[in-house]
């Protein structure tokens, strides 16, 4: 009989960290009410911002385990601008960055997410159960109004979706760095900060590198009005924070053209 290799301490908790990011939001796919898929939303989140803390001062002590890279996702549709939105800004939010491949008449190709391993794996992780939480309030929508458009009225609430994920996901980001700093005190909360600042550093420099000629995405001109409902339906797939009535777009895109 065969037995595999014992993982290492740090590996083991590692895994077991990122296999509770799961299990928590596999039941938030699964739960009965918004209420109940938010608390597990907010734990998994929570988890998931001190996960990429500690990867992150771990890769500072060794380069080698945590490797700038990137990873192109395709989009389906219906709604694939929207849901590439979503993909784009939880990548932004998690200290990656994005590309649009495409994007024509409001339809989106594809993405690459450009990042650190450990942080597109988050993007990866918390996106596909994102998009399943979305999707499946998403068939159930009809607009309030009369003679509205059920497709407008749905692109609108997935761009408020998306937009409201992104907000929860920097202030649980931002919670985690300024906890991270706080509870290490002197230098060692020094090195923490610089630590963050230098990896983003790192990831802008390979990524103006990896794409030099990029386009500027044009927002988004959505006519319907499910923006603030799909904002709504974002604060419960990501408790915590303030609510963020009638913004309407999250950071902008950039697009690698028709490739």
């Amino acid at each position: 009989m065969t037995t595999g290799t014992p993982l290492s301490p740090a590996r083991a908790d590692r895994a077991d960290r990122l296999d509770r990011v799961r299990k928590l939001l596999a039941k938030a796919e699964r739960a009965g009410t918004p209420e109940e898929a938010e608390t597990y939303n907010a734990k998994a989140v929570e988890l998931m911002a001190r996960h990429g803390i500690d990867e992150a001062l771990l890769a500072a002590d060794d380069p080698r385990r945590d490797e700038i890279g990137m990873v192109r996702i395709g989009m389906e549709d219906p709604y694939s601008a929207g849901k590439a939105r979503l993909l784009g800004w939880t990548a932004a939010a998690l200290r990656c960055r994005w590309v649009m491949h495409g994007a024509a008449g409001g339809k989106v190709a594809a993405v690459t997410v450009f990042g650190f391993g450990s942080d597109r794996e988050r993007v990866e992780l918390l996106y596909t159960s994102l998009l399943l939480q979305a999707t499946g309030q998403l068939v159930r929508l009809r607009p309030p109004w009369p003679g509205e458009s059920v497709a407008a009225y749905r692109r609108s609430w997935l761009q408020g979706f998306a937009a409201q994920v992104h907000q929860r996901l920097l202030e649980a980001e931002e919670r985690a760095a300024a906890e991270a700093t706080a509870g290490d005190g002197g230098e060692r909360a020094v090195g923490t900060a610089l630590v963050l600042v230098d990896r983003g550093a790192q990831v802008d420099r390979a990524y103006a590198e990896a794409f030099p000629q990029l386009a500027r995405a044009r927002r988004p001109s959505l006519s319907g009005s499910g923006f603030d409902e799909g904002a709504e339906a974002g604060r419960r797939a990501d408790l915590g924070g303030r609510r963020i009535d009638g913004r309407r777009s999250g950071p902008r895109g950039l697009a690698a053209g028709p490739g």
